[in-house]
């Protein structure tokens, strides 16, 4: 997915990945490590994700720590942050916020300071206004985030990138909108959890059937996290411009049509509770810019990154209990 010839200009450079034992992190820690690349993981999870790599247990939201973690690097992928549900942000919006504010401009501000060489930041689908396909030349910093608090979180920090460029001429900052993605390493826990992860667990509990809300017509754009992590690479390799560019499957597949793509992997039944809402009609990214200008090919179908995560899940049920859970308790 990563053209060797990129591959090789990581061979030997200190890179620091913040969020490593996560989603996307452990996969673009794999991908470096594969490169030769000398990889620093920081995470809030005791939980080791490689051999090769050093792992940090820290917490981000400390200025101090950040610093000294930047220290000699000369690439960063800033890729901690923290993933729930939609009902999730509405109702403990302060456990996303007030985190990723802190944690996103300490990071940011470190690699400044330190002058590291690149750094990419993964923002998110949810930085950008409402709409049904997203695309990079329409969006517009006068229209809200759809996702309230985590999308202005999010958008802060693509904030602070520009600002970096205004006042310093600093063009070292990639950023990526990645859309929804799953994949090996996500949260399983169905309270807090997105749609994929969530159906596994529920599965895995022994619900039966499993109650879906809305009808199954509402299209989403799903990505498998080794995809993405190739794209953040080649992000943070290419370079973003100065804005961002979105990184997604290129298609939208209806929730109905998950579902019956999750049956052919796991034998469940289920239902559609449509006395509940679907949830907004269409979500999905055109990612136009990221084949043009990154090369990005996503190459992994629905069906086979649904059995991939299924497998990994059956295989690693205890990790996912030691994972960081913003959501449990008062999120300390």
């Amino acid at each position: 997915m990563v053209p060797e010839a990129v591959l090789k200009e990581f061979k030997g450079k200190q890179s620091l990945v913040t969020g490593g034992s996560g989603l996307i992190g452990r996969q673009v820690v794999k991908i470096l490590d594969r490169a030769g690349a000398k990889v620093r993981i920081v995470s809030l999870d005791r939980i080791k994700v490689s051999d090769k790599a050093e792992h940090v247990y820290g917490d981000l939201t400390d200025f101090g720590l950040c610093k000294e973690l930047m220290a000699g690097m000369d690439y960063v992928f800033h890729l901690a942050g923290i993933k729930g549900s939609i009902e999730v942000t509405k109702k403990k919006p302060a456990s996303f916020f007030v985190p990723l504010l802190m944690m996103n401009t300490n990071v940011l501000e470190a690699c400044r300071l330190s002058g590291v060489k690149k750094a990419v930041y993964t923002s998110s689908i949810g930085a950008y206004a409402s709409a049904e396909i997203f695309r990079e030349s329409e969006d517009s910093d006068e229209r809200p985030p759809m996702d309230l608090f985590p999308g202005w979180a999010k958008r802060m920090a693509e904030f602070q990138i520009k600002a970096y460029k205004i006042q310093y001429g600093l063009e070292n900052f990639a950023v990526v909108r990645p859309c929804n993605v799953y994949g090996p390493g996500d949260n399983f826990d169905p309270a807090n959890a997105m749609v994929i992860p969530s159906l596994m667990a529920r599965i895995r509990s022994g619900e039966d059937p499993v109650v879906i809300w809305g009808d199954g017509s509402a299209i989403r754009d799903f990505a498998y996290s080794e995809d993405v992590a190739a794209g953040v690479i080649l992000a943070l390799y290419y370079g973003t411009g100065g804005g961002f560019i979105n990184l997604g499957s290129g298609q939208g597949y209806t929730v109905k049509a998950l579902v019956e793509t999750l049956r052919g992997v796991i034998d469940f039944k289920y239902r559609f509770d449509t006395d509940k809402p679907s949830g907004f009609p269409k979500r999905v990214m055109d990612i136009s810019a990221a084949r043009e200008r990154l090369n990005y090919r996503p190459e992994i179908s629905l069906a086979e990154g649904l059995e991939r995560t299924w497998e990994w899940y059956l295989e690693n049920e205890a990790e996912t209990a030691q994972r960081k859970n913003y959501f449990k308790g008062d999120g300390r």
